[in-house]
């Protein structure tokens, strides 16, 4: 059994085979473009909205290198994979670690009015589990403090709330389709925004900074008399990535989505009465599509459980060591009691559309013989 996995078939074999022998140009050109243009369609917004880039970490880097300058300060929760922090520092920017509440594992926007200062310019709320929890709320703070928002929504493809996609409306939004997330492209991700000036800065900068080469590559042709006013960086998707990329997003809806949240709802409703577990709360008017399923097991036995399990052959694991806790970002030097303890608490349980009933029933089992 796996944690998470990718799963794919002959259909995105055989996209990257017309690649490689058909269209005969890997790197970033028609195939990345009508990528872009199925996201857009996908979510609900124009297609000049989305730009797709060779990792999520690399849509975050950009994103934040869109708005801020060096020294600015943008408040982000500590429990978050490395990539947000490592995209914000890279600008020469500030991550302000801040708390999440223990109930959604989000971030508390209470905590964080705390930490503005002078020099606050954004806020990077992480759709952690993939749970977009208080949106409204999130951005009515962001107005009242005159912040960007930056939406870290790794985890959140292919989710909606308030019956609109995650992406669909907002300040600017960054999805990964890494190897395990709700849809793939191998390596990849994707910045979607409707500010003019951010997306002419992150289709620049993702090609070395070069001006105005998207469109040329997307017709196959390249710049060759050009000028470069910014820093820029190799980001750039390649058409391989998208063809993978465009053959996931066909099977979402049909395919994954559904066995994802089925998986999810089946842990829940075994796991919610459960008095050893707590499970992350979630909004009704949230429709999710789960990437990870995070439990905290209380008392605590998550380390004891951690072994059972693994004893038994069902790998787990956890999300995230907190950020504020790395050497790099202050090993420690501020506290975050609501995170450290939830961090004593958090683990994933395997979770990935070729998982079945079946082994969702055993993996509870197993919890409920440890925990009694």
């Amino acid at each position: 059994m796996r944690l998470s996995k990718s799963v794919l078939d002959q259909r995105e074999a055989d996209a990257v085979s017309a690649v490689l022998l058909k269209d005969g140009y890997l790197g970033m050109g028609a195939e990345v473009g009508r990528f872009e243009q199925d996201i857009a369609a996908y979510i609900g917004v124009p297609a000049a909205h989305v730009v797709c880039v060779n990792s999520g970490t690399a849509a975050l880097h950009l994103a934040v290198a869109a708005i801020l300058v060096p020294g600015d300060e943008i408040l982000v929760p500590s429990l978050t994979f490395l990539a947000s922090y490592q995209a914000i520092s890279a600008t020469g920017a500030i991550p302000v670690h801040c708390e999440i509440r223990a109930d959604t594992l989000t971030l508390d926007l209470k905590d964080a009015a705390a930490r503005i200062t002078e020099r606050t310019r954004a806020i990077m709320p992480v759709h952690y589990a993939s749970n977009p929890y208080a949106r409204e709320e999130l951005y009515s703070f962001a107005r009242e403090h005159g912040l960007r928002v930056i939406e870290d929504a790794a985890h959140a493809f292919g989710c909606t709330y308030d019956g609109r996609k995650i992406g669909s409306e907002g300040d600017i939004v960054c999805f990964s389709f890494d190897g395990i997330k709700n849809i793939t492209s191998g390596e990849g991700g994707a910045i979607v925004t409707s500010d003019q000036s951010v997306l002419n800065i992150v289709k620049d900068t993702r090609l070395l900074g070069v001006e105005k080469d998207s469109e040329k590559r997307y017709s196959g042709m390249r710049s060759w008399d050009f000028d470069v006013t910014r820093q820029g960086y190799r980001y750039h998707m390649s058409n391989l990535f998208a063809a993978i990329g465009r053959v996931q997003l066909s099977k979402l809806d049909t395919l994954f989505a559904p066995k994802r949240k089925a998986l999810a709802r089946l842990y829940r409703d075994l796991l919610e009465s459960h008095r050893g577990v707590r499970l992350q709360t979630l909004e009704e008017r949230a429709d999710i599509v789960s990437h990870i399923l995070p439990i905290r097991v209380l008392e605590g036995k998550r380390d004891g459980l951690r072994a059972f399990l693994e004893e038994k052959g069902i790998p787990t694991g956890i999300h995230y060591k907190p950020n504020h806790l790395l050497t790099f970002y202050g090993g420690g030097g501020q506290r975050l009691p609501v995170t450290e303890a939830v961090y004593e608490e958090i683990l994933s349980l395997p979770l990935h559309p070729e998982l079945e009933e079946g082994d969702i029933k055993h993996i509870v089992a197993l919890i409920n013989e440890y925990l009694g």
